[in-house]
């Protein structure tokens, strides 16, 4: 079981929202709305998908890698390494 299981749902509502976001992005362009209107949505999509991604961060942390501390040995070890390339990856972004 994956550390988001239990909010499964709810990410995939807000997956779906931003899913028709992009659509709207897409739909933008296509009729050549104007540059800071699209800028602003380009935003609004971005802090969206921030928004899911730490939301998943946090479940990880909260099960996996808790999980895997409680269980020791190497396995943890790992876990903690794999949760702060992920963190790294986000704050990059």
């Amino acid at each position: 079981m994956h550390g988001y299981t239990s909010d499964k749902d709810a990410y995939l509502v807000r997956l779906r929202r931003i899913e028709g976001q992009v659509r709207g992005l897409q739909r933008m362009v296509a009729e050549d709305e104007y540059c800071i209107d699209v800028l602003t949505q380009v935003s609004a999509v971005t802090r969206a998908l921030q928004s899911v991604a730490l939301g998943l961060l946090e479940d990880h942390l909260g099960h996996c890698v808790a999980e895997a501390i409680n269980e020791g040995g190497p396995a943890a070890e790992e876990k903690v390494k794999e949760a702060s390339a992920a963190i790294a990856r986000l704050v990059k972004s």
